[in-house]
């Protein structure tokens, strides 16, 4: 049966009108209120906390952390935290189109369920009790739409009209947080298909960077990430095929914990090409601190997820890794004479340059590591030229045909960006799929044995590698031309932590006007370099640590970040 192909519009519409009546009045913003923040080039701080009374811009600038402590003591209620973290979504939505469900009365009467259970027992529920988290548009919740950017999914399940199914399911991620006490109050954008860096889909439009919006907020977890930005959440789940946890971590400002793909569960969460196993999505954390990410992360994984998803590796958080990594530095970054940390950084892929504000970022924190006595050394993997052909060819080898079927549901259209790449093709021959899994496996081992190598000289592995997350910070609109920082990572399946370091400045970041670009890639991401536009975007990088070391990236991370604000560069 042929779909009318307007009718997906008229859909939208529906579904987004919905979406924004489930906010209350008093949280409303005036057309005039709406106009002078479309206005506005940067949304954060005190923009944002105008719209908020001081108790709750004094409860969303907390770190999570502090957060749950203050609740554990009876000094901060469930409801009250949450009440004030669902006004800051509310906002947030307004001004920066960032949600695709908001149930924020679902939260509240589980915030009454958590009051209630502190009042009668004396005690909190788990570590997570009263604390607000927010979800990317994939997990499912219980009582709501997971339509993943497709019009066809609404009031579905995941596209199929199964009555025992629909507003019927929680992801295992979420019965999870939901035992250990936490709230959760939305669900955050993304873009069609989840296979691009940027955050634009038929049903709300495009969500762009509340730090600057003359740029984007980064993909596919990118309204999470401008959520956080704008402290609507301190901490929530997205998920990374191809960097769509780092890409939003660093293009806002904020923090995440990439792991292993198998370290927490996929159960029940909705997917892109969900046949494609090879190269797995991940389910990863990101958050305005790193310290939320460890109390989340290490929450989860202290719930033995392994016993309900046979695809989650049985791996205990190993709270002594951390203490181990930790010890390597002072209080203050400075370096434990007896074991330094070994540090690689890669500046550039010798594809595409990093624009002036991330070449500077990487040297601030290369100088600033170096100076309190840890080691940095060059760089320089097999070709990874070899490993973005293999992970790209994964993503395409389906021809798109999964991807059709769910906007065949509704008859929407491909958005812009993806239509060139996902038009729908025949899908590669099984004999291709196994002759590029070999390519892959065998790159794999190449980059190992480059790793294994760095213990040559002086007997020491190199613990972590420092380098771009993209070759820019945030990016312009249509103009992220180069994936290859983030999805190389994604064929090893390492483990990385994504750090704040600084933003760009107009004055300092100035273009070499004598540069010759490395090829046609180069001269565009080159040319697309307006250092006035870019003024004040974030500025971050990824840290890269082996497969199944969550615990050593997270503490090689804090270390780096401690010794940036002890510089005074954070």
């Amino acid at each position: 049966m042929l779909v009318p192909k307007d009718s997906w519009k008229a859909k939208a519409e529906k579904k987004t009108s919905e979406t924004l009546a489930k906010i209350a009045p008093e949280w409303r913003l005036s057309e005039i209120e709406l106009a002078k923040a479309a206005k506005q080039r940067d949304l954060t701080g005190a923009f944002f906390d105008h719209y908020l009374e001081a108790q709750e811009i004094d409860i969303i600038r907390q770190d999570a952390t502090c957060i749950v402590g203050k609740v554990q003591r009876g000094e901060l209620s469930a409801m009250e935290t949450t009440l004030a973290f669902c006004k800051a979504a509310a906002i947030a939505h307004q001004i920066n189109n960032c949600l695709h469900e908001i149930f924020f009365s679902q939260a509240i009467e589980r915030a009454k369920e958590l009051d209630e259970y502190y009042k009668e027992k004396g005690k909190t529920m788990g570590p997570l009790h009263g604390l607000p988290i927010s979800l990317k548009d994939q997990f499912h919740v219980e009582g709501n739409d997971t339509t993943m950017g497709y019009i066809g999914w609404i009031d579905t399940y995941e596209g199929r009209k199964d009555k025992e199914l629909i507003h019927k399911v929680n992801s295992q991620v979420v019965s999870e947080l939901l035992s250990l006490g936490a709230v959760l109050y939305c669900k955050t954008s993304l873009p069609q298909t989840l296979l691009l860096g940027e955050t634009v889909n038929n049903l709300i439009g495009q969500t762009l960077n509340p730090n600057n919006q003359n740029l984007s907020c980064g993909g596919s977890s990118g309204g999470e990430g401008a959520l956080q930005a704008l402290r609507g959440s301190v901490v929530g789940f997205g998920t990374d095929i191809g960097g769509s946890l780092r890409i939003p971590a660093a293009f806002n400002g904020i923090f995440s914990l990439k792991p292993t793909h198998t370290r927490l569960s996929y159960r029940d969460v909705a997917n892109v090409i969900p046949g494609e196993t090879t190269y797995a999505s991940t389910v990863g954390v990101m958050g305005t601190s790193l310290e939320a990410i460890h109390l989340v992360f290490r929450s989860i994984v202290l719930t033995q997820p392994w016993l309900r998803d046979p695809n989650v590796v049985p791996m205990p958080w190993r709270e002594d890794r951390v203490e181990e990594t930790i010890s390597r530095a002072a209080g203050d970054g400075k370096a434990n004479d007896n074991k330094p940390l070994k540090l690689g950084i890669l500046w550039t892929d010798g594809v595409v340059t990093p624009q002036p504000p991330i070449a500077r970022g990487l040297r601030l924190v290369v100088d600033a590591v170096k100076s309190v006595g840890h080691q940095v050394v060059e760089w320089k993997p097999p070709d990874q030229q070899t490993a973005k052909r293999v992970h790209l060819a994964f993503l395409k080898a389906d021809g798109g045909h999964d991807i059709h079927r769910q906007l065949d549901l509704s008859g929407e259209p491909l958005v812009a960006p993806l239509r060139e790449t996902f038009r729908l093709k025949d899908p590669m021959s099984l004999l291709t799929y196994q002759s590029l899994t070999i390519e892959g496996r065998d790159y794999e081992a190449k980059y190992s044995d480059y790793w294994n190598s760095t213990a040559d000289d002086d007997g020491q592995l190199v613990d972590a590698v420092i380098m771009p997350v993209a070759p820019h910070a945030a990016v312009i609109p249509g103009k992220f031309y180069h994936t290859a920082y983030t999805e190389v990572i994604n064929l090893m399946d390492y483990s990385v932590v994504v750090i704040p370091v600084t933003k760009a400045n107009k004055s300092i970041d100035k273009a070499d006007p004598n540069y010759t670009p490395l090829n046609d890639v180069d001269a565009k991401n080159w040319k697309a370099y307006d250092a006035e536009i870019y003024d004040g975007a974030p500025v971050g990088v990824q840290i890269v640590a082996r497969k199944f070391e969550e615990e050593k990236i997270w503490a090689i991370g804090k270390i780096v970040h401690g010794i940036l604000k002890t510089a005074g560069i954070q």
